[in-house]
C-alpha cells in the first residue's frame, strides 16, 4: 500500500497535490475521473488538512466531488452526489 503522502504519484510527480497544482485558477472546468482514494487525496489537500485524516473521509464510488480554485487556493464545494450529465 502506498503512504498517503505520496498519493498519488502522477506524471513523475511526487506528492499527493502536485497534479492539483498544475490546474490554473478561475472558471474552468476540469473532470477526473479517479478511484476514491485518489478523491480522497485531493479533498486532504483542498482542506489543508493532515494525512492522518486521510481514512477518515468516505467516498462512495460513482459520486462526484467538487473542488474550485480561486486566488490560489482550493476549496470543497460538495462531495457524495451521483453524477448527473447537466452538472458537467
Amino acid at each position: 500500500m502506498q503512504a498517503v503522502d505520496h498519493m498519488p504519484r502522477r506524471r513523475g510527480r511526487a506528492g499527493r497535490k502536485a497534479w492539483l497544482e498544475e490546474l490554473p485558477d478561475g472558471p474552468t472546468c476540469f473532470v477526473a475521473i479517479n478511484h476514491p482514494a485518489v478523491v480522497r487525496a485531493a479533498v486532504l489537500h483542498a482542506l489543508g488538512v493532515p494525512p492522518q485524516v486521510f481514512w477518515r473521509i468516505d467516498v462512495a464510488p460513482l459520486t462526484q466531488t467538487w473542488l474550485t480554485r480561486t486566488t490560489g487556493r482550493w476549496r470543497l464545494r460538495e462531495t457524495g452526489h451521483p453524477p448527473s450529465l447537466g452538472d458537467w
